[in-house]
This record gives C-alpha cells, structure tokens and sequence, in this order.
C-alpha cells in the first residue's frame, strides 16, 4: 500500500487532506473494525493528538475498540463521562477542560481537554464514538467537531 503523506499548514488543510485520505482508505472497505483502525492511526499521526480512538455500543455500554494511544479505560456506561454522554445525547462534545466535566472519567490524568463524535447506522442510532483526548487545555474547537464529523460520517456498518 502506498504511504499516505500529511499535509502541513493550517489545520483546515490538514482536516482536508486527512478526509481525502480517511475516504480513499475505507470506501469498498467492508470491516468495521479495519476501518476505525486506520482512521484512529491516520487522525492521531496528522495531529498527534494524547490519545484517539473508537468505542463501539454493546448493549448498554460503550466497549474499546481500535485507538492509538496509552491504556485506555475499556467500558463506558451510557451518560457517564464524555463519551457516555455524547452518545446518550447523539451528539458531539467539545470539552475544553476535562476537570470540569461532570462526572469526567479520568482513565489519564495527563488528558486535559476532549472531543467526542458519534457514529450513526443506517437507523441513525449511535453505533460507536471516536473519542480525542489532548494533553493540553482549549485543544478542540468548532473547526474540529465539524471536520471530525465529517469523518466519522466515512465510517459505515
């Protein structure tokens, strides 16, 4: 397979590119599994974010899935923490500063601020969250939660 290169320059020239990419990679690709793996590699190397990676709904929890990054928490019940929350909201939620997150579950304490987007089926329910977590405060803004939508959308059961 051929190396995919990462633009430099501004953010929104490195979200383009990487939704280029993200595409090219998954479409005709039917794994799930395989397609979350090589989106969570390809966002954590464009932005080296703390930690990126993917939870996927079993039941009445959110369990690990593909993710680049330390040793992460591996379930999540629904509404608790960031990602709990957004998908029991279906939506995405830019958290600028994770101590200050109701009920924030630290599975590092060296994340300081988070994005969470979730993953719709074919029905519109949530399917899975990409989850972002930076070791700096004020990382995401409404520029990443739209570009990361984008790209979430590219991920199909």
């Amino acid at each position: 397979m051929e190396e995919l290169h990462i633009a430099q320059g501004s953010k929104t020239d490195r979200y383009r590119l990487l939704l280029e990419q993200v595409r090219s990679v998954t479409e005709g690709e039917p794994d799930l599994i395989a397609n979350m793996a090589n989106t969570a590699s390809m966002i954590h190397e464009t932005f080296g974010f703390w930690w990126t990676g993917f939870y996927r709904v079993q039941g009445d929890e959110l369990v690990l899935g593909p993710f680049q990054g330390p040793l992460a928490c591996t379930r999540i019940k629904r509404g608790r923490g960031v990602c709990g929350t957004a998908w029991a909201k279906g939506q995405t939620l830019v958290v600028p500063n994770v101590d200050h997150f109701p009920g924030h579950i630290a599975c590092s304490s060296a994340s300081r601020s988070e994005i969470v987007v979730p993953l719709m089926d074919a029905q519109g329910k949530v399917m899975a969250v990409l989850d972002i977590d930076s070791d700096q405060l004020n990382t995401f803004d409404s520029e990443d939660a739209q570009w990361l939508e984008k790209i979430a959308g590219t991920i199909k059961a």
